[in-house]
């Protein structure tokens, strides 16, 4: 059996209490290993004697490395390459934004710089959607709750991280015990991340919809709809055949109901295939009844076979104005962050050719702070 990461929590939790130690221990050990990373776990003070021969033999303060790193050119985003235990790779990106661009309620914004991670749960993906790179993939495994919060260990040694996202490789609720383990982690101490500043973003895995709120409550939700009809969600979202529209629909408003938060809905823009006015109109109807916020989002190229175009900033804006001005839903368009290094929406697919770039330096506003 390999080796597990001293962060899978759940493995570490089992251990310890079969050798009637008390886990409470567990916060000492991840902020040891987290302030000194290349420690040998027999070097972490104040446990009972039991615990070593424990994490000697069982666990490994890290389980992966970051094989390489890519900067945008504006600096504002920077891709990380990580090679896990089994000789898979997984990418994890880190995006700079600032909270005072902008205005909210025609009043300027407070708060400062900060950054949001955006990580993977999957290698690969088994959903197949047909505008996104890592799709192309195919599922090769999942990862376990140690190798997502390493992710989160490896990026605060770059920058601060506020925020994270369940929006890069992977369908995080096809990982859902490894999920709700990392989320519950990521919570505690020592990273004492806010519930209300996790994202999980999922392409509609109703029955794991259903029973989210129990095990993450105030963890925020945001659906992959990207079509405003079954028929044009299937062309584009093969596995949106298993999860029929209008349940997806019924799912959102019971957890809704049962949170009382608002739910992102994620939508790309495809030129010609879901961006006219009547796609619009068909999605407020649809949203009618929810309290959601629509992030519209701009197609990245993934290569000449996708066969999909980006659509023009017309299409966008009128998109936008329809959901805004006749249903009243709160739509705002994703700013492109990371194109030019293949980190932006829907580009993150291993490709072990990544090399540095480097530039100048910027700051973005971002969805993660909307006030909902």
């Amino acid at each position: 059996m390999a080796i597990r990461s001293v962060f899978d929590a759940g493995a570490l939790k089992a251990e310890l209490e079969s050798a009637s130690i008390s886990p409470s221990f567990i916060p000492t050990i991840w902020k040891y290993v987290i302030q000194n990373p290349e420690c040998d776990l027999d070097d972490i003070p104040s446990l009972p004697s039991k615990a070593y021969p424990i994490l000697r033999s069982k666990f490994r303060a890290m389980t992966t490395t970051v094989t390489s790193t890519s900067d945008s050119k504006d600096r504002v985003t920077t891709k990380l390459l990580i090679r896990l235990q089994n000789g898979s790779s997984v990418e994890a990106v880190i995006m700079r934004y600032d909270t005072r661009l902008g205005k909210y309620d025609g009043k300027p914004r407070l708060g400062g710089p900060r950054s949001t991670l955006c990580v993977s749960s999957q290698v690969g993906c088994k959903m197949g959607c047909k505008f996104c790179a890592t799709g192309t993939m195919g599922f090769k495994s999942n990862l376990s709750s140690g190798e997502i919060v390493e992710q989160l260990v490896h990026a605060n040694r770059i920058s601060h991280i506020r925020n994270v996202v369940f929006m890069g490789m992977g369908e995080p609720l096809n990982n859902y015990t490894a999920l709700v383990e990392a989320i519950q982690a990521m919570l505690g101490f020592p990273f004492q991340l806010s519930a209300k500043r996790i994202t999980v973003s999922t392409v509609g895995i109703i029955h794991a919809i259903n029973k989210l709120h129990d095990d993450l409550p105030n963890v925020n939700l945001a659906v992959s709809l990207h079509a405003p009809d079954q028929d044009v969600r299937c062309q584009i979202m093969p596995a949106a055949r298993a999860f029929p529209l209008a349940r997806l629909i019924d799912a959102m408003r019971a957890y809704q109901n049962k949170s009382g938060q608002k739910i992102f809905i994620e939508y790309i823009m495809l030129d010609g295939v879901n961006d006219q006015d009547q796609h619009a109109h068909q999605l407020g109807k649809l949203l009618e009844k929810l309290k959601s916020v629509v992030n519209l989002i701009p197609f990245n190229p993934i290569g000449t076979t996708s066969g999909f175009k980006t659509s023009s900033e017309q299409n966008v804006k009128s998109f936008q104005r329809i959901l805004r001005g006749v249903y009243n839903v709160r739509t705002t368009v994703r700013q492109e962050m990371g194109q030019d290094i293949s980190g932006a929406c829907g580009q993150l697919v291993v490709n072990l050719s990544e090399q540095r770039s480097a530039g100048g330096a910027s700051l973005l506003t971002d969805i993660e702070d909307l006030h909902i």
